[in-house]
């Protein structure tokens, strides 16, 4: 798709720094420059004010992609590239189920409510919730993972969504460090919501992650 509207090698394009390394790594294959761009703390899809903080002259496309079922700010991204005389590409999350939105969304709904353990997803709407995705209060990666491990040894099959920044995998190392995606990674813990998870399996789960939360603080 970059090489069919133009992208040519040498050309910089603004991508993601929190998931989706399979979108820089297309940019690298066309011999163009992936730019990586923090993300929003609340969507964890581009922040625009980023996007716009990374632009120079080489700057010839950006790639947004709809975030575990929250959609990027598409209006304001694109504001940005028309300011700039940019491409601008919106991708839905490889793996995004359109089916049973409505399920999950009512899903996330019992969720939010109950939840007092983990930071729940800030709402917004149109969230269809491919992933339901939490922050782990505390020190960062070693308190969430071993929240993780806890819950799982409570038969709570949650998962870390993004292992690492883009920009620290190989093949796309950069010298950089943004704050949001950082701690994106190290505090974000998707919860198993699937369609046909039952009431039972939903209140163990609530149980789990408010009997473990008290245990954890902020840093400050």
């Amino acid at each position: 798709m970059l090489e069919s509207a133009g992208v040519r090698a040498g050309d910089e394009v603004v991508v993601p720094a929190y998931g989706n390394a399979e979108v820089a790594r297309a940019v690298v294959q066309l011999g163009a420059v992936p730019v990586f761009a923090d993300v929003d703390a609340d969507s964890y899809c581009l922040d625009p004010a980023a996007v716009a903080d990374v632009v120079t002259s080489r700057t010839a496309a950006v790639v947004a992609i709809h975030r575990f079922g929250r959609r990027a700010d598409a209006g304001w991204i694109r504001e940005v590239g028309q300011r700039h005389g940019l491409l601008v590409l919106v991708e839905d999350e490889p793996g995004a189920e359109p089916d049973g939105a409505e399920r999950r969304q009512a899903l996330a709904t019992y969720l939010d409510g109950r939840l007092s353990g983990v930071d729940t997803p800030a709402p917004a709407a149109g969230h269809t919730y491919e992933q339901y995705v939490v922050r782990v209060p505390g020190n960062g990666r070693p308190d969430r993972d071993a929240f993780a491990r806890a819950l799982r040894a409570k038969g709570v099959a949650c998962k870390v969504p993004v292992q690492a920044p883009a920009y620290r995998m190989p093949g796309l190392r950069r010298d950089v460090f943004l704050p949001h995606t950082e701690r994106a990674v190290d505090e974000t813990l998707a919860l198993p919501l699937h369609v046909d998870v039952s009431r039972r399996e939903l209140q163990k789960m609530v149980s789990a992650c408010n009997a473990l939360g008290g245990l954890l603080q902020p840093a400050f």
